[in-house]
């Protein structure tokens, strides 16, 4: 069939977004919906610690950046609309949270890489995580044990690290994060 006369994918609005069942988990990316797949339970183990590990690093600080997990909606850009579930973010302007969704970009994401679509997180969310405002991008690899660090802030990309690394997370002094005790901890 001439790509003419391809059945092109539906543009889904706001309104048909926020009208989903709740039990439905999707994505969407200038409007095309992205069913997303329930998470393994190495991939709700990594969240976990790492979430917590951010979340009392922030707590210590008492500054304004929050934690979040998934499920829960940041949207990116109203036309087209994107919306995503990142598995962690931190969120230092208050001012984007209106108790539903996160609107705009939070400062930092952790996407946990799942087997079935790792392009995913490779190249559809750093592209649109890059364009849209994130200032760093963590890509989790349980299954190849590496952490790929994209600091858009700081014009540093693609710098893979191996699971025994200690990383430092780039927007703050003195978060590292000890991926050999996160990996022995889970037998990863």
């Amino acid at each position: 069939m001439p790509p003419a006369l391809q059945p092109q994918p539906e543009i889904m609005t706001l309104e048909q977004y926020d009208a989903l069942p709740e039990n439905r988990r999707v994505e969407l990316f200038d409007g095309v919906v992205y069913d997303i797949s329930s998470p393994s339970q190495i991939h709700q183990a990594l969240s976990m610690e790492l979430s917590n590990i951010i979340y009392n690093y922030l707590k210590k600080k008492k500054g304004p950046c929050q934690v979040f997990c998934a499920p829960f909606d940041v949207k990116l850009s109203d036309n087209p609309l994107t919306i995503v579930q990142p598995d962690i973010m931190v969120i230092c302007d208050k001012d984007k949270l209106d108790g539903r969704r996160c609107n705009g970009a939070p400062d930092f994401i952790i996407e946990i890489v799942s087997p079935g679509n790792p392009s995913d997180d490779y190249i559809r969310k750093a592209y649109y995580y890059k364009n849209y405002g994130v200032r760093e991008y963590w890509i989790i690899d349980p299954r190849r044990k590496t952490v790929t660090v994209h600091f858009f802030e700081g014009n540093i990309v693609n710098v893979q690290y191996p699971f025994d690394s200690i990383i430092k997370v780039n927007l703050y002094d003195d978060l590292l994060i000890h991926f050999a005790e996160i990996s022995n901890l889970l037998n990863i």
